[in-house]
């Protein structure tokens, strides 16, 4: 039986992973958002590096035994989202292992910002000084790329050295014991980090996409997507009354009141267009961060927006 069948009697499973990421989807629930549009939603919520709860490791060779990853395979997920090139690869990649289809659905709401950081006394001031330099990220998810962003403009790529040290603050305790000589972070573990004393050299904002199964079709998409512009509205005006999202995650090591606000953005979802596939795709086929040979058609799907 086909899995679109399978799943008629089902509500509709929507991820929540790192609220950065998620701010939005977060806000709309509980703010009724998806209520108003008549969605009833089940939110299932999986482990993210920026949770200090977080103990799983990843691997630079897999992406798919991860913990979001898992639950979507096996049908626990129907539509979650993640930094623009980690759904670019999931999508393209999901098919070329026989694995659950996934597109991508959507430019996401989050468009937050990703920093690299040094310890204060670090002898590094500028990003082109971590030449051949280890960088921590988290292989193959947004910290990995938006690392590669910032420093392209600075390094060659043989030049730019990547390793995985765990989750955020995992990878806080690496650089401040000397074992890699920058992190990459997001929020809320950019304003953590600033607060430990460590020094930021350089910071982007960083796209969020949407992906979805077959299961969900383009008017229910729609209105999810609806009350997400709604929530992207509320936080947009004053995001302070929302930091609560962000620093629980922290586990108390950061307040509401210390969160650097300024650095979240959002904005509704809109098209995934045919040139920003082709941009986005292109970069990370130069980067080998995914497979070649996929198409706008096979990868992207705006039913929502139809």
């Amino acid at each position: 039986m086909a899995l679109t069948q399978q799943r008629t009697d089902k509500k509709p499973q929507v991820a929540i992973m790192n609220a950065v990421h998620d701010l939005p989807v977060l806000v709309a629930r509980d703010q009724g958002f998806f209520k108003d549009e008549g969605l009833d939603l089940d939110f299932v919520t999986t482990p993210g590096m920026a949770q200090v709860t977080t103990s799983h490791s990843v691997k630079f060779d897999s992406i798919f035994d991860r913990p979001l990853d898992s639950v979507y395979n096996e049908g626990g997920i129907d539509q979650y989202r993640m930094c623009e090139w980690g759904i670019m690869k999931r999508a393209v990649e999901a098919n070329k292992e026989g694995l659950r289809g996934r597109k991508i659905v959507a430019l996401g709401a989050s468009m937050s910002m990703f920093a690299i950081a040094v310890t204060r006394e670090s002898k590094f001031y500028e990003p082109e000084m971590l030449k051949d330099k280890l960088i921590a990220v988290t292989p193959n998810n947004g910290s990995h790329f938006t690392t590669l962003k910032m420093m392209e403009g600075f390094l060659e790529p043989k030049h730019v050295k990547t390793i995985s040290a765990g989750s955020m603050p995992k990878r806080i305790e690496a650089l401040r014991a000397g074992k890699v000589a920058a992190v990459s972070l997001m929020e809320p573990w950019i304003s953590y980090a600033q607060k430990l004393g460590l020094r930021v050299l350089i910071e982007s904002h960083s796209t969020r996409s949407e992906a979805a199964g077959e299961d969900l079709d383009g008017p229910t998409l729609a209105k999810m997507f609806r009350a997400q512009a709604r929530a992207v509205e509320l936080i947009e005006k004053d995001p302070r009354p929302y930091a609560h999202y962000l620093t629980s995650e922290t586990g108390g090591l950061l307040e509401p009141g210390e969160l650097q606000t300024w650095r979240l953005l959002h904005a509704a979802p809109q098209p995934y267009t045919r040139e920003r596939f082709d941009d986005t795709y292109t970069w990370s086929v130069k980067w080998n961060m995914v497979v070649p040979g996929a198409t706008y058609e096979n990868t992207v799907d705006n039913r929502a927006f139809e």
